[in-house]
């Protein structure tokens, strides 16, 4: 027996399983919550929204794109390029905000091409014209698996930051590591009616004097539209998909994302 008010040490008891929950018929257990996957597709994107012609991204700040034509700059005349450079350097000097100048390089897929030849060879009756395009086809076709036939294509984004310009530039000036130690700032998604108003102004602002500046260059320009910069966006984050699958009219699609469906199941949109 042990001494008055004294107990015998307990051994720890073994962990037990948990009884899984049953569902009866008039209680049933809460489903437990999903965890976040903090490296999914849409914590990787910089942008949260297109809408109006304009790109809103995850940290507040909107992004308009301006699709250019390029010139030839090798056939102008030294005359004709000197004055060329001149607009160019006025050009940047009377922009009071940045901007960030994109050159994209895309393969061209000269499939449907080819496909369009063969059919203009069967429905012709001349013999001699079968033949050059026998020839002209089989050329089309090395050429093309031979070299990569690329499509340059020159884009301008404007920004704007409702903070300011220069916070920006002074939050973009932080040295790399002092990024990386630094803690992540929350996001910002929700944007009051006045400061999006005026954020619309102020963006058609900036691309009305970028497009008056590369007139006088003589590039012509045009501001992609909302449906434009959602093909944009599906083309560089799909470049190999984007060929095969082109999206569709955006007004033929009657839910804002589909989500797939268990198996042996059709899908369903949400």
């Amino acid at each position: 027996m042990p001494p008055n008010n004294q107990f015998p040490a307990q051994t720890p008891a073994a962990p037990v399983a948990p009884i899984p929950a049953v569902a009866s018929s008039g209680n049933q257990a809460p489903a437990p919550a999903k965890p976040k996957n903090p490296n999914s597709t849409q914590n990787s994107l910089l942008l949260s929204e297109i809408r109006d012609n304009m790109v809103i991204m995850t940290d507040g700040s909107f992004r308009a794109v301006i699709a250019c034509k390029s010139i030839n700059f090798d056939l102008m005349s030294s005359s004709e390029r000197e004055g060329l450079e001149y607009s160019y350097q006025n050009f940047l000097n009377a922009l009071n905000h940045p901007i960030q100048i994109l050159v994209r390089s895309q393969r061209i897929d000269i499939g449907p091409y080819i496909d369009r030849l063969i059919e203009i060879r069967r429905n012709q009756d001349n013999m001699l014209l079968n033949v050059l395009m026998d020839d002209y086809i089989d050329y089309i076709d090395m050429l093309s698996q031979e070299a990569n036939i690329m499509d340059k294509s020159f884009f301008i984004a404007v920004p704007y930051y409702p903070e300011g310009d220069v916070n920006n530039l002074l939050e973009q000036g932080k040295g790399f590591f002092s990024k990386i130690i630094s803690k992540p700032k929350n996001t910002v998604t929700k944007i009051d009616t006045v400061a999006y108003e005026k954020a619309k102004t102020e963006i058609k602002n900036r691309v009305d004097s970028v497009m008056a500046g590369l007139f006088q260059m003589g590039i012509q320009s045009i501001q992609l539209g909302t449906k434009e910069l959602g093909e944009m966006f599906y083309n560089f984050y799909n470049p190999d998909t984007a060929v095969r699958e082109p999206l569709t009219n955006f007004e033929d699609v009657t839910a804002m994302f589909t989500k797939k469906a268990p198996d042996n199941q059709p899908e369903a949109t949400t």
